[in-house]
């Protein structure tokens, strides 16, 4: 399958499998937003979520997938340290404010910067309609956050720490896609390295929550947690397998805008399954983001 996929980098069907595997991303992202933000203390969700996948990964890591190359080891240790300040920061969001609130503001802050650092990196050029499209993305995510701190009565006194955390935090997105895309290009199997990520990524916070759960006045059940996190280690595996492997595929800068259709589906779920309230003002801007993304893929 490496070799099958390493065939397709640069081609017409890789650009296309790279657009499915951007927008299966996006979805699954918002679905694995939702778990975190859900009825469990985020923290703890986390957690759980990481030592599944930590643990579903280390076999295929060990004995599965060919062995690192000893250069990849400075970039394993790198891209986990970025992606551990990533979910410190995404934890603490989530415990300020409401998931509608937050999710939008970090997934839609992050493109912009990435599409900056793929030119950097990358060399990659977005054409003026992309440009366009990256434009009517940021318009509504500003204009999100600017209604969410006019009309949103819900934790209305962490509202301001909750937006300030959601945007550090997508520059850490940003900083993680660009990075993971240099990682998996940095290896000849890309499988390899996602195997070796999750293995590793996963090590970090369950200590944390393990942590908390024991200074806790009224600790959960561990049960309900440890099933939720082999849900949210599976959706893991698909939604962040997925945009690290349309990024090796095709234009990361692309692919890092695509995935931020989720805040659409971050809506629905918001306000389906947590019981959020949404308004259609917020579901237009929300829409918004949405648009932008497809300009960026059209004018491409």
């Amino acid at each position: 399958m490496s070799d099958w996929l390493i065939s397709l980098e640069g081609t017409e069907a890789g650009h296309d499998l790279a657009l499915g595997l951007a927008v299966m991303a996006a979805f699954l992202h918002a679905v694995f937003g939702a778990l975190q933000k859900g009825r469990h203390d985020p923290w703890l969700t986390r957690g759980a979520i990481d030592f599944s996948y930590a643990a579903m990964a280390a076999p295929f890591a060990l004995f599965v997938v060919p062995w690192p190359e000893p250069h990849m080891w400075p970039i394993f240790a790198t891209v986990f340290v970025i992606h551990l300040a990533y979910k410190l920061l995404q934890a603490q969001a989530y415990t300020k404010g409401a998931y509608t609130v937050v999710y939008p503001v970090v997934r839609g802050t992050g493109p912009l910067f990435a599409v900056i650092g793929a030119y950097l990196i990358f060399d990659e050029v977005f054409t003026p309609v992309q440009w366009l499209g990256v434009g009517v993305l940021l318009s509504g995510i500003f204009g999100l956050a600017i209604y969410n701190l006019r009309y949103l009565e819900t934790a209305r006194e962490t509202l301001k720490t909750a937006l300030a955390l959601a945007i550090i935090t997508g520059l850490f997105v940003a900083l993680y896609t660009t990075y993971d895309a240099y990682g998996i290009r940095a290896t000849a199997d890309p499988f390899t390295f996602l195997a070796w990520f999750f293995f590793i990524d996963g090590m970090a916070m369950p200590l944390f929550a393990g942590l908390r759960w024991r200074n806790l006045p009224n600790p959960p059940a561990l049960a309900p947690l440890a099933l939720r996190g082999v849900i949210g280690g599976v959706i893991a595996f698909m939604s962040f397998g997925a945009i690290m492997l349309a990024t090796r595929l095709d234009k990361v800068g692309e692919a890092a805008v695509l995935r931020e259709t989720s805040t659409v589906f971050a809506a629905l779920i918001g306000w389906l399954a947590l019981r959020e309230t949404v308004g259609p003002r917020r579901i237009a801007l929300m829409a918004l983001i949405a648009v932008g993304a497809v300009i960026v893929e059209m004018g491409g």
